[in-house]
């Protein structure tokens, strides 16, 4: 699960491989600086709850806007999604079936059926023992009470072994295509010493993908027809969707754009962030993140998919895999990758849309074990964190308004004017000294629309002219970043 966890389980070797590299421009790896005052506050989401250890939030898709929090020993909690909520009932507990003895074992994972509402059905990933062992099962609500699970209605879809008892990924969920997609780790131990994560044949250090609707004959799932490895006569494991990964802790689904992202905890030097795709290797063992792991160097990195960002244990040791923000509390986050590390408390938002460079910011520097996200039924998001409590970002009431008691005093971003306006508008900002500056327009999505400037930039005032004689009718977004500042705000196309 967690780089700090793992070092229960192991000793890792001293680090022989070659110095570390970042993937993108120091430029682009943008920092709040020490006595800079943070765009973002965290808050507790529920001040009346605690939960231990809770390592994963999740809403059923049924309406009920209800929040359901794993716990890694083996319980599932449901309560109200209000601030006021004083009382959270027990869901599900199979504490008597879970294993939690090493840090990275529990219960994992939970994962609600796309047609939960009609069906009842939802899914878990748990450790079990004797043998050690990942179990991943299908579980049904009461008949007489939707806050409460049929214990005895489990149904085992699959097992496989645990070699050791850290890197047991854990993450389950699924995707727009109605399969249920499985996150493992490489067994555990250090290095991957059984090569796991590049061996076909074993369902370790792997996304896996299954049909939990269509079982075939002798199992309880059934294998995607279009799965890369279908039908091959090799022996390699035809659940697998992507592999060449060392401990992917929590990955999500972007329902905007359907890609798939994922944290995938390093050994002794870099973490990464994933944009997982079918059939692709992802290079653990061989790499780690950018630079060569086995051997230290020369390594042979044809056909493996590197990195959409990495960064060092100088920043953090442990990934905490986010998701994209698609809610509607926090707009200048719109688009952007929430991720954190577990052991620094490090939050990033992260922007990258496949053509242009990645833009990694940092959001907060906190004292929290960050275990996980989660979002609830319109999409704001939620983190899990290891004191027992449930943090969300403040909304930010005064970034889009004509204030700048909020604004850094080295930029001022003014609203455009007119507002609104069809088909041009101007956008004012003023700088108080010399910067790179990026002004930027996207949709409310975070869509890339365009670039208005992106250059090095004297001191002074200016007026920037955006015509949208080609977009449709709606809200957008303008944001400027000027060194280590980023500010947006709406503007209205009414055609």
């Amino acid at each position: 699960m967690l780089a700090a966890m793992s070092r229960s389980c192991h000793t890792h070797r001293s680090s022989e491989k070659q110095p570390y590299r970042l993937i993108c421009i120091a430029a682009l790896l943008v920092l709040i600086t020490s006595g800079t005052k943070a765009q973002f506050e965290l808050e507790q989401s529920f001040p009346g709850l605690t939960f231990t250890r809770p390592l994963d939030l999740q809403h059923a898709r049924d309406g009920t806007n209800r929040l359901f929090v794993v716990q890694q020993r083996g319980a599932i909690s449901v309560f109200e999604n209000s601030p006021s909520v004083s009382d959270a009932k027990i869901f599900l507990d199979i504490q008597s079936r879970v294993r939690s003895v090493g840090d990275e074992e529990g219960l994992l994972g939970l994962a609600f059926h796309p047609d939960y509402e009609g069906n009842g059905y939802f899914f878990v990933d748990y450790t079990a023992s004797n043998p050690r062992r990942t179990v991943i099962a299908r579980y049904r609500v009461s008949s007489s009470n939707p806050d409460s699970a049929d214990e005895n209605s489990e149904l085992v879809l699959l097992e496989f072994s645990q070699p050791f008892c850290n890197h047991n990924g854990g993450q389950i969920s699924f995707g727009p295509d109605g399969y249920l997609y499985i996150a493992t780790g490489d067994g555990g131990s250090a290095g991957d010493p059984q090569n796991n994560g590049q061996s076909l044949s074993t369902l370790l250090g792997k996304i896996l993908r299954i049909d939990v609707d269509n079982p075939e004959v002798g199992l309880n799932y059934g294998i995607p027809p279009d799965n890369p490895y279908v039908g091959n006569t090799s022996g390699f494991r035809a659940e697998i969707f992507a592999f060449g990964l060392r401990n992917p802790w929590r990955f999500s689904f972007d329902p905007a754009t359907g890609w798939l992202w994922a944290g995938d905890v390093g050994e002794d030097a870099i973490e990464e962030v994933d944009i997982i795709e079918k059939g692709k290797n992802y290079g653990w063992n061989i790499l780690e993140g950018t630079s060569c792991f086995n051997p230290p160097a020369g390594c042979d990195t044809t056909g493996l998919i590197l990195p959409v960002w990495e960064y060092t244990h100088s920043l953090g040791r442990s990934i905490t895999g986010g998701f994209v923000y698609r809610g509607g509390s926090i707009p200048e986050l719109a688009g952007a990758y929430i991720y954190a590390d577990f052991v620094s408390g490090r939050i990033w938002e992260l922007r990258y849309d496949g053509e242009n460079p990645t833009e990694n910011t940092e959001l907060m520097d906190t004292n929290l074990n960050i275990a996980s996200f989660g979002v609830d039924e319109n999409n704001e998001l939620y983190l899990c964190a290891f004191d027992g409590n449930i943090y969300r970002f403040k909304p930010t009431t005064t970034t889009f308004v004509d204030s700048t008691e909020l604004l850094p005093s080295t930029v001022h971003l003014a609203q455009n004017y007119p507002n609104p306006f069809n088909p041009a508008t101007t956008i004012e900002f003023s700088l108080a000294r010399r910067a790179h500056v990026k002004l930027s327009v996207t949709d409310l999505l975070g869509r890339h629309v365009d670039t208005l400037m992106d250059r090095r930039t004297d001191a002074g005032t200016y007026r920037v002219k955006f015509t949208a004689e080609n977009l449709s009718t709606g809200v957008y977004l303008y944001s400027i970043k000027a060194g280590s500042y980023r500010v947006a705000r709406k503007m209205v196309l009414a055609k």
